[in-house]
C-alpha cells in the first residue's frame, strides 16, 4: 500500500511539474479559434491592483485562458460528460437530432430596465417611427428536443412582457409566431445561437409587413449553400465530439441591385454584403456583414431616399441583407461597441425609421441598452 501511495504521489508531482514547465516554456496565445474569442494576457502589475485584489482576479483569468493544452483538456472533459450520459456541458444541453441548446435563465431586473430604456429612447425621438423585434432562440421552439428534465425559462413569457411594457407609440413586430409556424424548416443552426438565413428571411417578411413594405418571396433569390462545415458558438462551449456541422446558405437576388458596406472603424469597406474570407475561419457567421462592429453602414442602389437605423445584436446580420433591398441606407449600431448619441446621429443622417432587433437572451441580459436613450 505504501509503495502504491508513493507511486501515486510521484506520478502526481511529475504531472504537476510537467504542466508547470510547459506553461513556462509555451508561448501565450492571443486568440482561441475553438472558442472564437480573444484570450487574456498576463496582467500588468501595480501595488494598487494587488492590494485591491484586481491583479489576482486578472491573473486567475489569465491562467484559465492560457492553461497548457486547454483545448485538449476541455475536449476530454466534454467527452467524459458525454460518455457518462450527462445532459449538458458548460451550460449547453445535448439535444436530440444533433441540436445543442443554451439554457435560458429566468430574466431579472435587466429585462425590465432595458424595456424602460426603449421607452425613453422612443420618447426622445420626434417624427420617427420605432419598430421593435425580439426574437426567440432555438430552445424556445424545440422543447421536444431537450434532454429529460432540462430546465429553461419560458421565452414567450419574457417576450410578451417586453411587448406589454412598451409605449403604444412603438410598433411591435411579432416574429415568434411566424418562426413557430416554420419550425419544421431549418430556421436555427444546430450548433450556433443564431437563426439560419432561412430563419432570418421569415423574420424579414414579418418586419417588411409591419413597415408597410412589400417583401420579396424566396423565388426572387437564388439560394446557395456556401459552407457545409460551420460549427457555431454552442459547439464551442459544449465541445461535443459527436456534433455534426451546420450548413450556411445565402440568398442572392435575381433582380438588379448593388451594395456597398462601410464601417465606423478601420475595417476596409466592402462591395458586398458578405465577407467571404470568413468562411475560412472558425467564426463563419462573420460572413454576414463582416461580423460585429460598433457602426456598419449598408448602401444599396435602391435610390428611394429611405434610411433605416438598426440598433441590434448579431441576429441582425443575416436579416439586414434582405432589408437592404428596400432602403437606400441602413445604419447598424451595436451598443456594445459604441455609445453614440443616436437621436443626434439620426438627425444628422436624415434617418426617420428605427428597428431595434435583439434575440431575447441578449435583450434580457445586456447592460449596454442603457446607452440607447443617452
Amino acid at each position: 500500500m505504501k509503495t502504491t501511495n508513493r507511486l501515486l504521489i510521484i506520478g502526481f508531482l511529475l504531472f504537476i511539474g510537467s504542466i508547470s514547465l510547459l506553461h513556462v516554456t509555451t508561448e501565450d496565445r492571443a486568440f482561441s479559434a475553438s472558442e472564437n474569442r480573444v484570450l487574456a494576457q498576463f496582467p500588468d502589475f501595480s501595488w494598487d491592483k494587488f492590494l485591491s485584489g484586481k491583479f489576482m482576479k486578472e491573473f486567475e483569468t489569465y491562467l484559465s485562458d492560457q492553461f497548457v493544452m486547454k483545448d485538449f483538456w476541455t475536449d476530454l472533459k466534454a467527452a467524459t460528460e458525454k460518455v457518462a450520459l450527462k445532459k449538458e456541458n458548460n451550460g449547453v444541453y445535448f439535444g436530440k437530432d444533433g441540436y445543442l441548446f443554451e439554457r435560458f435563465p429566468e430574466p431579472g431586473q435587466q429585462l425590465i430596465a432595458n424595456t424602460e430604456h426603449l421607452n425613453d429612447f422612443a420618447d426622445k425621438l420626434q417624427n420617427t417611427t420605432v419598430y421593435v423585434m425580439v426574437a426567440p432562440t432555438s430552445i424556445a421552439l424545440y422543447p421536444d428536443k431537450l434532454p429529460k428534465y432540462a430546465y429553461t425559462a419560458h421565452q414567450l413569457t419574457a417576450i410578451t412582457a417586453i411587448r406589454d411594457q412598451l409605449d403604444k407609440s412603438i410598433h411591435w413586430i411579432d416574429v415568434y409566431q411566424p418562426l413557430k409556424e416554420a419550425k419544421d424548416q431549418s430556421i436555427y443552426y444546430k450548433t450556433d445561437h443564431h437563426w439560419t438565413t432561412n430563419g432570418a428571411f421569415i423574420a424579414y417578411q414579418a418586419a417588411a409587413q409591419a413597415m408597410g413594405i412589400e417583401p420579396y418571396t424566396n423565388d426572387a433569390f437564388t439560394i446557395q449553400t456556401v459552407s457545409k462545415d460551420f460549427f457555431g458558438t454552442y459547439d464551442a462551449k459544449a465541445n461535443d465530439f459527436t456534433t455534426k456541422p451546420d450548413e450556411i446558405d445565402v440568398f442572392l437576388p435575381k433582380f438588379d441591385v448593388t451594395y456597398s458596406v462601410e464601417f465606423g472603424d478601420d475595417t476596409p469597406a466592402m462591395n458586398s454584403l458578405y465577407e467571404w474570407d470568413s468562411l475560412n475561419t472558425r467564426d463563419q457567421y462573420a460572413l454576414f456583414l463582416n461580423g460585429n462592429h460598433g457602426k456598419t453602414i449598408v448602401h444599396s442602389s435602391i435610390n428611394n431616399g429611405r434610411k433605416l437605423l438598426v440598433v441590434k445584436d448579431s441576429y441582425a446580420h443575416a436579416l439586414v441583407p434582405f432589408l437592404a433591398n428596400h432602403f437606400e441606407e441602413i445604419h447598424l449600431i451595436d451598443l456594445r461597441y459604441t455609445h453614440e448619441d443616436l437621436a443626434r446621429y439620426m438627425a444628422q443622417e436624415g434617418i426617420q425609421d428605427v428597428l431595434v432587433l435583439y434575440n431575447i437572451a441578449t435583450f434580457a441580459n445586456d447592460p449596454n441598452l442603457i446607452w440607447l436613450p443617452q
